[in-house]
């Protein structure tokens, strides 16, 4: 088994059609959930709130710099995930395709790699 998280990713667009249907959308979001759990590949789940109530420390100069709100360029934001355990790659796109989304939005699919596969440090 392997870890993928499945992240959301909106836009200004497909985050106000989700807004316009919110009862709908939270309804279908937690049968989604009940089918990752049941299907026992559920691990965990989140939203993020509204990106304007951010804030992104930009490491590019000398010191971090925090600035309000996600970077001003973005035309897609990270929304939220799921993080199941599943078999395969193609699993996690199988339950990516389920995700409640509206119209616009994108799941990215990524692996989260285990601990021994990260490189460790000489001490």
């Amino acid at each position: 088994m392997s870890k993928y998280m499945l992240i959301m990713r909106g836009t200004d667009e497909s985050n106000a059609a989700m807004m316009a249907d919110i009862d709908e959308m939270i309804a279908r979001s937690r049968q989604f959930i009940e089918d990752l759990f049941k299907a026992g590949v559920y691990v965990a789940a989140e939203g993020l709130d509204d990106p304007g109530k951010g804030v992104v420390v930009d490491f590019s100069g000398e010191a971090p710099v925090v600035t309000d709100g996600p970077y001003g360029e973005t035309k897609e934001l990270f929304g939220g995930f799921f993080l199941l355990d599943v078999a395969s790659k193609q699993e996690a796109v199988e339950w990516a395709k389920r995700v409640p989304a509206p119209r616009g939005a994108k799941v990215e699919v990524r692996r989260v790699p285990e601990s021994d596969e990260v490189p460790q440090v000489d001490q």
